[in-house]
């Protein structure tokens, strides 16, 4: 499998990449991926969307292209060069495009997706890095892996969620045996499919900062971030079903969260962070947040 699909050298020392890759969730954020917006509408494929679908909330396409464009003109003004996948009928929901794959150091990670009107999203960010030419560390094939389970705490950490579903118990394990030939330390999670990805419950804020939802974060992960002196804003549970807690870091003392997100925002502004705030509420109840729709490609 070795070539563009496979540039991971199998015993480790794969090469760092030069101009792209990341090595933590909060290095200040250069290049962003993010899946189109044409053809998105809610699907029940998740508590949240079910919700409010359930509640009779309409979505409203309109609302949701005006959304979707405030958080676009944020990372511009944040001078972040924003990269969009094609839309493709198809996907209504590769706006999520943190799902389909994940960057490393040394490249993307292709991801397999669980839910059957996801899957064929792999195509479109397989081509996406065929057209810049990045190369692909490797494909996951063992199990599901979704991107949202899926942050690099710190240079040399991982935390990875592991629900079963979204990302399964054999997906997670062959990733971590990549992660672990190049000397990097990796966590697995484990916790309930209800809450969807890892993402819902903990997202890096700024280096050593965390946004954490203490109420269903498990013990074990809880206490791995402490040991690495990871400070925590918690995130109450309401608000984290919400996507409240689905963020992103910008990089530079600086975050990106969802307009809803006001306890969150307080902390982050008590803490001399500079907050970017759009209101994202039409997609956010589709079952996705700011971090779902962020694949970040570059960081310092």
């Amino acid at each position: 499998m070795k070539g563009f699909l496979q540039s991971r050298s199998l015993n480790g020392g794969t090469p760092v990449l030069k101009e792209w890759g990341i090595t933590s969730e909060t290095g200040t954020l250069r290049e962003v991926l993010v899946g189109s917006i044409e053809h998105f509408s809610w699907r029940d494929g998740n508590a949240t969307s079910r919700r409010h679908m359930r509640d009779g909330v309409q979505f409203d396409a309109a609302i949701a292209k005006a959304q979707y464009q405030e958080m676009l003109d944020v990372y511009r003004q944040a001078d972040v060069n924003v990269h969009i996948l094609p839309p493709q009928a198809d996907q209504p929901y590769s706006i999520y495009a943190r799902d389909s794959s994940v960057m490393t150091p040394w490249g993307p990670i292709v991801c397999q997706m669980y839910s059957p009107w996801r899957r064929a999203e792999w195509v479109s960010v397989l081509n996406f890095y065929r057209e810049k030419e990045i190369p692909i560390f490797d494909v996951v094939s063992a199990g599901t892996f979704e991107g949202g389970d899926f942050m690099l705490i710190e240079p040399g950490a991982v935390l990875c969620g592991c629900s079963g579903e979204r990302t399964s118990l054999a997906g997670a394990e062959q990733v971590k045996g990549w992660f672990e030939k190049e000397g990097w330390e990796f966590k697995i999670g484990r916790f309930d499919p209800h809450f969807l990805h890892m993402d819902v419950q903990c997202v890096m804020v700024a280096d050593k900062l965390a946004a954490v939802c203490r109420e269903v974060l498990p013990d074990d992960v809880l206490i791995w971030l402490k040991q690495k002196n990871i400070e925590f804003i918690d995130v109450p549970y309401k608000d984290a079903m919400e996507l409240g807690c689905n963020i992103v870091s910008l990089g530079n003392e600086r975050v990106l969260l969802p307009a809803e997100s006001k306890k969150l925002k307080a902390q982050c502004l008590a803490h001399g962070l500079t907050v970017f705030d759009p209101d994202i509420s039409m997609i956010t109840k589709g079952g996705g947040g700011i971090h779902c729709m962020c694949q970040p490609l570059r960081r310092d």
